[in-house]
């Protein structure tokens, strides 16, 4: 196991790993941190790759790390290449040759652990393949719908009502200047018209729950928590949520497990909700979910955990 550096590779604004870069740095675990918004203002690479394989230096203003010690890569929502200073056509090609080109060498590092490898996250972005390697590991999974067609869908809430829409992705709008998303909600046969036609959608059957429980895998480990509320979607109000530690019914960690494996992950935000019966039912599983919230209102040592991942730290 090498010793080297660990790439931490964020936006500016990052609470998160904020928490984790300070964990390793108590350690004394060197970090060197970037946005791929850094490059090329202050973010330089330079790699060979021959019989040895890639070998370099990737650079930043305070920091050089040498691209055959990388220990791990930790990939949090980096804001993007830009070129503001180019006109469209050749910033068009400026973030090509950077994608491919730094991303391809980030994405190739020898005997690096990636929490998670890029290329695996937009794999698990995608929510129907999600949902068919959930069913695939043993998890209840609602009956889901995925369509274009205004019949199909009033046919499938007809059939599976009460149910919900959900969007397969989560871009952000600006209404009266303020940053918003689409939000999970319930639907009727009625609230369907010709529209449903113009793009994809996703629809499915409101589990008649009693709770939820976020479920956070770092490595080995699973970190389970109830999340109670009156909330459709947790999500829209975190000051209406109480929080409890719960152990997962037997076989769920298992299957965590096999998800995570299918697309080579050792990260995940999974979310389940609790039916009336004590049922787990997988809804979703983000490769690069939020967690670190959950840590002072549960004291799990979800930071601690994240570190020794990264850190490659015997367990």
């Amino acid at each position: 196991m090498t010793t080297g550096p660990v790439l931490v590779v964020t936006n500016l604004d990052d609470p998160t790993t904020d928490l984790v870069i300070a964990e390793l740095h108590d350690r004394g675990v060197p970090v060197v941190r970037f946005d791929s918004g850094d490059f090329p203002a202050t973010l330089s690479l330079a790699a060979t790759i021959d019989r040895q394989g890639i070998t370099g230096t990737l650079s930043t203003p305070t920091r050089t790390a040498d691209l055959t010690r990388v220990r791990s890569l930790y990939y949090r929502r980096p804001s993007g290449f830009t070129f503001p200073h180019l006109d469209e056509q050749t910033a068009r090609f400026a973030v090509g040759q950077a994608r491919y080109g730094l991303g391809g060498v980030l994405a190739s590092l020898p005997g690096c652990l990636y929490v998670n490898h890029s290329h695996r996250i937009g794999d698990a972005e995608f929510k129907p393949s999600g949902l068919a390697t959930a069913v695939d590991v043993g998890f209840q999974v609602p009956p889901t719908l995925i369509t274009s067609e205004p019949d199909a869908a009033r046919a499938f809430i007809k059939r599976h009502a009460p149910a919900i829409y959900k969007p397969l992705s989560t871009p952000l709008y600006l209404i009266d200047g303020v940053s918003s998303t689409v939000q999970v909600d319930e639907v009727t046969p009625e609230d369907i018209d010709e529209r449903v036609a113009g793009t994809v959608h996703l629809f499915q059957q409101r589990v008649d729950k009693a709770g939820d429980v976020r479920v956070t895998v770092i490595g080995d480990r699973v970190f389970c928590v109830r999340i109670d509320s009156d909330l459709l979607d947790w999500r829209t109000d975190y000051g209406r949520l109480h929080y409890s530690v719960v152990e997962p019914p037997a076989g769920i960690a298992d299957a965590l497990h096999r998800y995570l494996a299918r697309f080579g992950l050792v990260f995940g935000a999974f979310d389940f909700a609790i039916d009336r019966a004590g049922a787990w039912w997988f809804l979703e599983c983000n490769p690069s979910g939020q967690w670190a919230w959950m840590e002072p209102e549960t004291g799990l040592p979800l930071v601690a955990a994240t570190a020794d991942l990264l850190e490659r730290k015997a367990s």
